[in-house]
């Protein structure tokens, strides 16, 4: 368990099983939502910026979707807003680059 203070004096603990468990599950949404976006940025023929623009885009939608999910008691589940936009990001951008190329490739070069 771990233990912050809150600006009003109060203790509030966290529990690291249940971070790394939502974690866990923010990364495989985010890498679903990699992958899906990746296909789509493929599929459409999306090239240069414009293919990481998409990127970035939908990686804010999912956030905003999972902010409007957890609602407002979002310090239950999380340590701060901002971590859940930025966890992740790079590693999904991997994958995201990997299936638009594979997909661009194979719909409009072959």
């Amino acid at each position: 368990m771990r233990t912050r203070k809150e600006k009003s004096g109060e203790v509030v603990a966290y529990s690291e099983a249940a971070i790394r468990h939502n974690h866990s599950i923010l990364e495989y949404c985010r890498t679903s939502m990699s992958a899906l976006s990746g296909f789509t940025a493929g599929v459409i023929g999306l090239t240069g910026i414009l293919g990481f623009v998409f990127y970035f885009l939908v990686a804010i939608v999912l956030w905003l979707i999972i902010l409007v999910k957890v609602g407002s008691s979002w310090d239950k589940y999380f340590r701060g807003r901002l971590n859940l936009l930025t966890n992740g990001l790079g590693g999904g951008l991997f994958t995201y680059v990997l299936f638009w190329t594979f997909l661009y490739g194979m719909v409009h070069v072959y």
